[in-house]
């Protein structure tokens, strides 16, 4: 036999595959990433229409749907990407080769409740906007940071990794900042568990529309997460330290 760790590796009819190791619990580690998240925000997922945009294999659809979404659409401008159980999931709406950031409500099967993203080359500032305008009112909004694709070129090392603190620091302040822009409140804020390629440190980002506050003053979650950024890069430094 030989070894392989690709998904899309060619095997014969008849070839036997054995696995190394125990399955994952979803289509790939997006699942992985985006289940603690959720916990730790507090997300409510049950009966709730979701849209993940930047679909790819299929990680936080999976993830989604095991936690009971009624239905999500999985959004990519890749093509043949996400995962044939999935593909086959009558709760999945598939939307390949569509770019995010030009979404309109009109091309969507439903108005989301909950809006996950988790894209890559394309910094998160430039898709907000379409995201913002295809949500609904009440919609939560749990967001993958990746300083490798939002800071400057100038702050990304060899091998396309940020490895600054700073540079992590600026990157959250900014997302967070276009977010409010846009009417969306930064809630609450964390680093991914699992490290990106090549040890990039990740971070998720919660938002709601401001009037989701009720009562409450958006600008009071504002500070929180700017006091919170610095506890969130120490336990980035950590992650990274220990390998992730």
């Amino acid at each position: 036999g030989r070894p392989t760790v690709r998904a899309a590796t060619l095997v014969g009819r008849d070839e036997p595959i054995a696995l190394s190791a125990r399955p994952r619990p979803y289509v790939s580690r997006g699942g992985q990433k985006l289940e603690p998240a959720l916990d730790r925000f507090g997300v409510q997922v049950p009966g709730r229409l979701a849209l993940d945009a930047g679909a790819s294999t299929g990680g936080f659809t999976d993830c989604l749907l095991s936690r009971g979404a009624a239905r999500v659409v999985a959004v990519d401008v890749g093509y043949g990407q996400l995962d044939w159980r999935l593909r086959q999931d009558p709760r999945v709406a598939v939307m390949e080769r569509t770019n995010v950031r030009s979404l309109r409500p009109e091309d969507l099967p439903f108005v989301p409740q909950l809006v996950t993203a988790d894209l890559s080359f394309i910094s998160l500032r430039l898709v907000l906007p379409a995201l913002a305008a295809v949500a609904s009112v009440e919609a939560d909004f749990v967001l993958l940071v990746k300083p490798q694709f939002e800071a400057g070129r100038e702050q990304v090392g060899k091998g396309g990794v940020v490895s600054d603190p700073d540079a992590w620091s600026r990157v959250l302040r900014s997302t967070g900042s276009a977010c409010l822009e846009l009417g969306l409140v930064p809630a609450d804020l964390m680093v991914s568990q699992l490290l990106g390629p090549a040890g990039n440190a990740e971070f998720f980002l919660w938002a709601r529309r401001a009037r989701s506050f009720g009562q409450g003053n958006p600008a009071a979650g504002v500070a929180d997460l700017q006091e919170r950024i610095p506890k969130v890069i120490g336990e980035a430094l950590e992650l990274r330290a220990g390998g992730g």
